[in-house]
């Protein structure tokens, strides 16, 4: 199976999960991106390797409304158990460093931004566009920031997203803003050629059908899971944008206080996004390709 047909895999992430804690005592910048808003807090000092133009600055790390309460009636992501897999985590990559006190960027524009010059450097030695290295850097920041023991990296979204759509060139431009056009849609979810059956959730509002959903997007999400995850006051407002979808998948995979780090996490996370063997394999022969080539920056 190429990756390509691998992408249209029929089992996607079905499953709610809570949304992510806020950081205590954390000051909420209001940011104009997309109309919906975002909101930044005191901003994030990149690595070493980001480069002198932007070692002095700082990213932006969007805060988190107050987890869902499972006993209210939110399901739970429960990823079923290993059967086969890594014995270890993909390779890592260079990390970006989390955050510390000082100066913080204007809250205008897009934050990922100040990974420009990092982000160039990882494409060169991937061959992944560099928008879209840009916004899996950024989330692995974010999550850094909010959900610490995690321990995301952005070598495991760059997996998915190649998995998924080509870093969002599937059928599509990734445009600089970060938007990939036309929208990245899945087949119909009707029930045949080994798909699901999942009728409409959203009124064609994601994906244009009102008869079946489809998965949307440069991470591929079904319409109702994007729903339960996607926080547009935490800067995931559009879909088909690869730094808000990047976002909101890195949340997924961080969901149920799962520690990435861990080789059976990372495993059972990958699952919890599809929850097909063949496919999480492939998500982590592309993470470990991307993390072994970018090792050495």
């Amino acid at each position: 199976m190429t990756r390509h047909a691998r992408r249209w895999l029929p089992t996607r992430a079905l499953r709610w999960v809570a949304l992510l804690p806020v950081r205590g005592g954390r000051r909420v910048w209001a940011w104009s991106r997309r109309p919906t808003g975002r909101f930044a807090v005191p901003g994030v000092l990149t690595a070493a390797t980001i480069g002198a133009a932007v070692a002095a600055g700082m990213i932006l790390i969007p805060t988190e409304p107050e987890p869902t309460d499972p006993a209210a009636g939110a399901p739970v992501i429960t990823a079923p158990p290993i059967t086969t897999g890594p014995t270890t985590v993909p390779g890592l990559g260079p990390g970006l460093i989390p955050p510390t006190a000082g100066s913080t960027l204007p809250p205008v524009g897009n934050p990922s931004d100040a990974l420009t010059s990092w982000a160039q450097r990882m494409a060169t030695r991937t061959g992944i566009p560099m928008v879209a290295v840009r916004a899996y850097g950024y989330a692995e920041l974010v999550l850094a920031t909010n959900l610490p023991n995690c321990h995301l990296r952005w070598t495991t979204l760059a997996g998915i997203g190649q998995v998924e759509s080509g870093h969002g060139t599937a059928g599509a431009t990734l445009l600089e803003d970060g938007r990939a056009l036309p929208a990245i849609l899945g087949p119909a979810l009707d029930g045949t050629n080994n798909n699901l059956r999942i009728l409409d959730t959203d009124n064609g509002e994601l994906d244009n059908d009102r008869t079946y959903d489809r998965a949307v997007g440069p991470m591929q999400f079904i319409p109702s899971t994007w729903y339960a995850i996607a926080n547009p006051a935490a800067g995931m407002a559009d879909i088909n944008d690869i730094d808000d979808a990047a976002l909101a998948a890195g949340h997924l995979l961080c969901s149920n206080g799962r520690d990435l780090s861990n080789p059976e996490d990372w495993w059972n996370a990958i699952l919890s996004y599809n929850n097909v063997q063949s496919y999480a394999q492939a998500v982590f022969s592309y993470a470990d390709q991307y993390g072994r080539a970018t090792e050495a920056a």
